[in-house]
Parts: structure tokens; C-alpha cells; sequence
């Protein structure tokens, strides 16, 4: 498992958004390696819940957050089973809720895991690897048109039957071992030439891991069960990394703030974005929107 420590992005504006200072308990849906957790206790929040559907990096956040060991409790679960661990741990409301919905540098930066297309990584791509198919035994009951419709409605790339096409010829073929591979096919179906900024396998990687873990599935869902569990005056923040997840937080603390059943008021008209500073340290972050939400009754 990579050493690795993943920084919690937008940091300091999620502390402000989210006022943990004197608050009960908060919960941190996707904890990862402790980052955003270790912050929400240096600034006063009286205990944390930490989920996370890796179980790789649960050991990770126990490390980072060993000072404060008595306040801290960690469970393996996705966030979208936010409802069932708090029954379960027999918590009806909480103090501030927090869902950071990116790809750690932790999973990027591990061997193995196949979220990277720069290194020969087996075609796994699963956040949680006790569970689900990986990517190697969905790409193989794949049909060139339901591919396409993957990499485009995920990716939003614009080559995605050309891209498709090809890796289902190729499967097909001598067959695709390694993210690497993967990668090479959809340069060339792409007809990369190196003039890109953007490396053209980064649409189609990006679409292949919403769909492995079902990412947009439920998002709805958990923004209303989170914002259900608040106590009055407490606050929801949520960080996203891509448009169709954007779009999904936007639209429900949308409707929710027009009387979709809960009294909330949106404290973010627009989605705050990384500032220089923290771009210049942590290239990662460029994609990064936190949006924000207190419930008032």
C-alpha cells in the first residue's frame, strides 16, 4: 500500500463553509487518508466520523488521526450507506457533513489499483476491491455501442465510438492486460499527435471509473439523506471534480432549498474554486467545486 498522503483539496474554504469550530459530531463521507478529517478536529469539532468504501486506506487515516484516536471513528462504507452507519451506530442528527467525491492521490499513486494510465496497472479500477466488477470484466461483455455511449456520456469525449471501436477490437484480439495498453489504444483511435495539453486517455480513464464505481448512481440520494441528518444550523459541503457530478449537487440543493422537504439555504451561489496558490501546489485541484448548504430547521 503507497505511503502516499493525499492533500486534502480546498481546505481551507471547506473549514469555513462547513464552521466545525464547537460542533458535535461531523461527519466526513469520504475520508480517505484523514486530510480533510485531521483539519475538521485542529479547528473544534468535538468528534469525527470518517467512511470511506476503500478499505486500503483506512489504516492510512488511523495514522493520521492517531492524536486524536478518542475522538475519531472510522467505518468501512460508501457513502451512499450514510443512513444505514448512522442507524446502525444509533445517531439520529449531526453537527456538519462533509463529501469529497474525488479520486484520492493515494488510489492514483498506488500500484495496482489501475485508476493511473501511466503505469502497466492490471484493469481493476474499483474503489472498493471487496466488491463489484473491475474494469477488465466490464470492458469484457462490452458491445462497441454501449462502450461509446459509456465514454461519451462519462467522458464527454468527442472520439468515444472511434475509441470504442478500437478497445473492443482489440479485447477481441491479443486482448488489453494493463491500463497502459488501454491507454496506447485510445491515444492512437484518438489520432493523438503529442500537440494535446491534455493527455486524450484522461476523458476516456475518467469514464471508465465512473462507470466501475457507479459514481452518479445515488449522488442524489445521499445529498438528501445527509442533508435530512443535520441539525438545524448545521452545514453540508460537498466537493466535486467533473461536470456530471457538479451538475447533480447543484440541481439537488437546488430543488431541496425550493421545498423538496427539508428547509436549507445554499451558502454557495457559485461553486468555490482553488486559488492560485493551492493550484501552484497541487496541479490535481484545477477541476475541484465545493458547494455548500446549512439546514435551517
Amino acid at each position: 500500500m503507497s505511503t502516499i498522503l493525499h492533500e486534502p483539496v480546498l481546505r481551507a474554504e471547506t473549514l469555513d463553509l462547513l464552521d466545525p469550530a464547537d460542533r458535535g459530531l461531523v461527519v466526513d463521507c469520504t475520508v480517505g487518508t484523514g486530510g480533510h478529517a485531521a483539519a475538521l478536529l485542529e479547528a473544534g469539532a468535538a468528534r469525527v466520523l470518517g467512511l470511506d468504501r476503500d478499505a486500503d486506506v483506512l489504516p492510512l487515516a488511523r495514522r493520521r488521526l492517531a492524536a486524536w484516536k478518542d475522538r475519531v471513528d472510522l467505518v468501512h462504507a460508501d457513502y451512499r450507506r450514510l443512513d444505514d452507519v448512522l442507524d446502525r451506530l444509533g445517531v439520529d442528527r449531526v453537527d456538519g457533513a462533509l463529501a469529497d467525491l474525488g479520486c484520492s492521490s493515494t488510489q492514483l499513486g498506488t500500484e495496482g489499483r489501475g485508476f493511473s494510465f501511466r503505469r502497466d496497472d492490471p484493469l481493476d479500477m474499483r474503489m472498493d476491491r471487496t466488491t463489484g466488477r473491475t474494469l477488465a470484466e466490464l470492458l469484457a461483455g462490452a458491445t462497441p455501442e454501449g462502450l461509446a455511449d459509456v465514454i461519451y456520456q462519462y467522458g464527454e469525449e468527442r472520439h468515444s465510438r472511434r475509441i470504442a471501436r478500437a478497445i473492443v477490437t482489440a479485447w477481441a484480439g491479443a486482448g488489453i492486460r494493463t491500463t497502459a495498453e488501454l491507454a496506447g489504444i485510445v491515444r492512437r483511435a484518438a489520432r493523438y499527435r503529442g500537440r494535446s495539453r491534455i493527455d486524450p486517455a484522461t476523458r476516456t480513464f475518467q469514464a471508465f471509473r465512473i462507470w466501475v464505481n457507479r459514481e452518479l448512481d445515488g449522488l442524489d440520494a445521499f445529498l438528501r439523506a445527509a442533508a435530512g441528518r443535520l441539525e438545524a444550523g448545521a452545514r453540508l459541503a460537498v466537493i466535486s471534480f467533473h461536470s456530471l457530478e457538479d451538475r447533480i449537487v447543484k440541481h439537488t440543493l437546488r430543488e431541496l432549498e425550493r421545498g423538496g422537504g427539508l428547509a436549507i439555504r445554499i451558502l454557495t451561489r457559485k461553486p468555490v474554486r482553488p486559488a492560485g496558490e493551492e493550484l501552484r501546489r497541487n496541479a490535481r485541484a484545477r477541476s475541484a467545486k465545493l458547494r455548500a448548504a446549512r439546514r435551517v430547521s
